[in-house]
């Protein structure tokens, strides 16, 4: 039997955006913000020679480099303020999330609400500045090793550092003001967007090798059909879930006895999302990035890392995979799914699973349940993540297919066409209200009675 609420969300209608005022202001100030961090890509950090920028980038958008510049919009590329991204507020905040799941301290803020949300906004704030300073250090020194600078010394770094955290700081701030103003999580959005920016060049680039001849029809045409069937994969996984059947015996409530209840508990064969990925991805780049930019000055010890765990080799395909599935088990546990707290809330709620005692059974039953689905969703991320490695590395494709921007940018569209849909059904509830009662009012004049009248 279809609810009163999925009714209501089928009744609505693409065709009232245009009346949803609101929820219109909302796009453009997201719009709007977007536009603003498109045009900190182009501006540049001082001190640094465009031309052997340009002339390296060239080189090296082959490799690592290509892949760095598809994650920070081209602002890598260019060397722009905004040049480290949004990568070091991400890294912060997973941080941040699993040492509340382990510091009994900073648990027990979560458990604070409001006040203790904010004190765990600052504490990632703080972490994002410390990680921007690191990286930020480490990028100025590897462009001055790379011989990729005007004028080298310390003035430049100082200029680099303040130049490229202060473009990180401004980018979160972007990403807040989108989230508590705008339409959907600024944070994602702005990833998103570096990610989409970077795709018509990176196809242009695609199809001239094609012209050329380096890339038969034949290839071209399989990774076309590769990039649907893996768009249409990772959605489908994305929705898939695993209901639990949980039952509500009947109850009194005040003066009124209410039937017993059979409800499901949805879990999602992905329950962390894309933060597994982004996760291994970002300990992984870390030195990648700064042998890129080093160039030749790159230490032994660099060397023989990055020679058994650079890009597209067996051991950072096979350590890349196991980050992927730890963090996802300990993730779900941890943060998005606590089989535990799930337990105690259904014992509350007087709800059951059919056969299985609550409390502590309850619990167990979800951490076999979980267990099992996370083998399937680890081995999809895994998978996805993994499969654009080993098309660079074999076909030498111009384009960092797959992997996590295929996740982030199928993940974040459907976050925020929900979002979108749900301004939607809440411009529309008074209208669909208003409707229903109009009906209601023409069927009890039918009936020779009059409606109340509605203040």
């Amino acid at each position: 039997m279809v609810s009163a609420a999925e009714q209501m969300a089928a009744n609505t209608s693409w065709g009232a955006l245009g009346k949803a005022t609101d929820l219109r202001n909302r796009i453009l100030f997201t719009l709007g913000l977007l536009i603003v961090y498109r045009l900190g890509t182009f501006i540049p950090v001082p001190g640094i020679d465009g031309t052997a920028l340009r002339e390296f980038m060239e080189q090296a958008q082959q490799g690592i480099g290509g892949v760095l510049t598809m994650f920070t919009g081209g602002a890598l590329g260019r060397m722009g303020i905004f040049a480290l991204g949004i990568m070091p507020y991400i890294s912060a905040s997973i941080i941040v999330q699993l040492l509340t799941s382990m510091v009994p301290q900073l648990e027990q803020l979560k458990k604070e609400g409001e006040q203790g949300r904010k004190k765990i906004n600052q504490y990632t704030r703080y972490g994002t500045v410390l990680l921007a300073l690191f990286q930020a250090y480490g990028l100025a020194v590897s462009l001055e090793a790379g011989n990729l600078v005007t004028d080298p010394g310390w003035f430049f770094r100082a200029s680099c550092v303040i130049t490229l955290v202060g473009g990180t700081m401004f980018l979160m701030w972007l990403g807040e003001q989108i989230t508590a103003r705008g339409v959907g999580n600024g944070i994602s959005l702005i990833i998103y967007v570096g990610i989409i920016a970077e795709v018509p060049a990176a196809l242009a680039q695609f199809f001239a090798q094609g012209r050329s001849g380096v890339l038969s029809p034949a290839i071209i045409v399989g990774v076309i059909v590769m990039v649907i069937a893996v768009l249409m994969f990772v959605v489908f996984m994305e929705r898939a879930l695993r209901k639990i059947t949980i039952q509500y015996p009947r109850r009194q409530v005040g003066m009124k006895m209410t039937e017993a209840q059979q409800s499901h508990l949805p879990v999602k064969v992905n329950p962390s999302g894309v933060i597994p990925v982004i996760f291994a991805s970002s300990l992984l780049l870390l030195p990648t990035t700064i042998s890129t930019f080093s160039g030749s000055q790159t230490g032994p010890i660099m060397s023989t890392i990055l020679a058994y765990f650079g890009p597209g080799q067996p051991l950072y395909l096979l350590f890349f995979a196991a980050m992927i599935v730890f963090f996802a088990y300990f993730y779900t546990f941890n943060v998005s799914f606590k089989p535990d707290d799930v337990a105690d809330n259904l014992k509350n709620q007087n709800g059951f699973v059919p056969g299985i005692r609550p409390g502590k059974k309850t619990a167990e039953y979800l951490e076999y349940v979980v267990n099992r689905v996370l083998v399937l969703g680890s081995a999809y991320l895994a998978l996805v993540s993994l499969l654009p490695e080993i098309l660079r590395a074999q076909l030498a494709l111009p384009f960092f297919f797959g992997g996590t921007s295929v996740l982030i940018v199928v993940s974040v569209a459907m976050d925020t066409i929900q979002q979108i849909q749900s301004h939607l059904l809440a411009h529309q509830y008074e209208g669909l209200i208003q409707k229903s009662q109009l009906r209601g009012r023409g069927g009890a004049r039918k009936k020779g009675k009059r409606a109340p009248t509605r203040r």
